[in-house]
């Protein structure tokens, strides 16, 4: 149909979907479910919302650590909303792994899988089983470093092969959040909702609404007409590294216990003493409160754990709530020199503890110290109050204004005044973009500063978002042969998508001046 509009043609994106079991994947036998293969052709190629029937060239999957590339094929979805079509394809480990029997090696293996492919897609989908979801959603967000892309989390409460399910919505959500949007986090996505990952706990084990996230929003909710995101919640790296991944938790050396009334000492005692023990997950009772008093035996046993270098960390049996020295026995265990977990979950606070434990040269000291701040946005860190004037209609700049004059501050090299929009636009400007998608990081990879440029990096601006043509800052730098600024790109982990290589391919052919600088950053 012409609408006497000119059609939009936005680059595609590309998503891998990774299937490492769970029952979305499962199909009815006579032994109940059972894992099975085949997913993207038995599950996906039949639904129009997976499939416009396009059927495009398959696509290439890194599948091992030596680099080694296999073509798959890949489905493309029909336009969506936002005039973007998702190309993607399916990775499925060879066991499939069972939810309640998943560990570190298996994280490590998701992580792997990842860190392999981490340039060949724009985001990242792993269908996962339910019962363990959320703590490899929090063992990942400790494991993915200087993430960049969205990685998303998500499986269904009944199989996408059974009539009645919500196998369909969970995945579609998943895929559309994940083509679309630079959520740079480890998230969970169920039931319309994307949650942060290491803020999520599982609620039911029948209901379609499945998990929650206590202590923080939401980062985006899907609607009939358009998916809203809350930018000002989502967590960005401000770290100007690539992205690189933590493996081998130390899952074996921890463990959690939960306070209940009557519970005697010894029992704590008994679990502190197990052998090879370095940490523990005390879940107590509502602000962090345990029974006795500051010269009781159960606060004596776990003063004694501590000294002998094992690091307990206190958070709260309730569903919402934190930890903290409100009350009196809260206050003696962290005089003890038990760790307040302030409002983490029981699964983050175990996987975190694992992850600290597993980092060289980690000592108890420095463990205990990292447990109570913030490391992947798992914590809200206790901070002195904050008072701000209300915001009055009309008396702030609109934010179209802001990112255009945050251009031409690019524009002329200014960095404090650039410096000055940004702190004055109550949005996150950094990964808003123009008529042509160009970002102020588009901007500032051809711009006369290169400072600039490393400021929105240090800041957390994404190096991965396309403009209109289809291109990264990341190639705009190449092509304006700017070294120094290529150069500081690829230290914060940018790439060039699939998509530019035959052009930067030809660029380094052509055997000019900057032919030099293409060849660096195809490699």
């Amino acid at each position: 149909m012409d609408d006497g509009f000119p059609e939009l043609q936005l680059p595609e994106s590309r998503v891998l979907i990774v299937i490492t079991g769970g029952t979305i994947c499962m199909r009815r036998s006579e032994d109940g479910l059972v894992p099975a293969r085949g997913f993207l052709k038995a599950g996906l190629a039949p639904r129009p919302c997976f499939n416009d029937g396009s059927y495009p060239e398959p696509l290439e999957i890194v599948v091992d650590d030596k680099g080694t590339r296999r073509a798959v094929q890949s489905l493309r979805t029909p336009i969506s909303t936002y005039d973007r079509r998702v190309r993607y394809c399916v990775l499925e480990f060879d066991t499939l792994l069972d939810s309640s029997s998943i560990d570190a090696a298996g994280w490590d293996q998701i992580a792997k899988t990842i860190f392999r492919n981490y340039q060949l897609f724009d985001g990242f989908v792993v269908l996962h089983g339910t019962d363990s979801l959320a703590y490899t959603c929090s063992a990942l967000s400790f494991m993915l470093h200087n993430l960049g892309k969205p990685v998303i989390l998500t499986g269904s409460q009944a199989p996408m092969m059974q009539l009645q399910t919500d196998a369909e919505d969970n995945l579609l959500g998943a895929l559309i959040i994940a083509g679309h949007f630079m959520i740079p986090e480890v998230c969970l996505f169920f039931n319309f909702k994307l949650f942060r990952g290491n803020r999520t706990t599982k609620i039911s084990s029948d209901d379609f609404q499945a998990f929650a996230s206590p202590n923080l929003p939401p980062l985006a909710m899907i609607t009939s007409l358009r998916t809203n995101v809350q930018w000002s919640n989502v967590y960005r790296p401000t770290d100007v590294h690539p992205f690189s991944i933590q493996t081998k938790l130390d899952t074996a050396h921890v463990a959690c216990l939960r306070i209940f009334p009557g519970m005697k000492p010894e029992m704590v005692d008994a679990v502190l003493r197990l052998e090879g023990l370095k940490g523990l997950v005390l879940e107590t009772f509502g602000a962090g409160n345990t029974p006795g008093g500051p010269d009781s035996a159960m606060t004596r046993i776990l003063a004694d754990a501590v000294k002998r270098g094992i690091v307990i960390v206190n958070v709260t049996q309730c569903l919402s709530g934190s930890v903290s020295a409100l009350y009196a026995p809260a206050t003696i265990l962290g005089r003890a020199g038990v760790v307040f977990g302030q409002d983490m979950t029981t699964e983050a606070a175990l996987t975190k503890l694992a992850y600290l434990l597993a980092l060289p040269d980690a000592t108890p000291e420095e463990v205990a110290k990292r447990m109570s701040v913030s490391v992947r946005g798992e914590l809200t860190e206790a901070t002195r109050t904050h008072f701000e004037h209300p915001k009055t209609s009309g008396t702030l700049t609109p934010e179209l204004s802001n990112l255009t004059a945050l251009g031409y501050a690019i524009q002329k090299g200014n960095l404090q005044e650039t410096r000055d929009i940004i702190r004055g636009e109550p949005r996150w400007l950094l990964n808003d973009a123009d008529y042509n998608l160009n970002t102020p990081v588009h901007l500032a990879a051809t711009g006369p500063n290169v400072e600039i440029l490393r400021d929105f990096l240090e800041q957390g601006a994404s190096v991965h978002l396309r403009n209109r043509s289809g291109n990264t800052p990341l190639f705009l730098a190449a092509a304006a042969g700017l070294k120094d600024h290529a150069e500081i790109l690829r230290y914060a982990g940018a790439h060039l998508h699939s998509d530019e290589m035959a052009a930067a391919s030809m660029h380094a052919a052509e055997g000019d001046g900057n032919a030099g600088l293409w060849q660096q950053v195809i490699g």
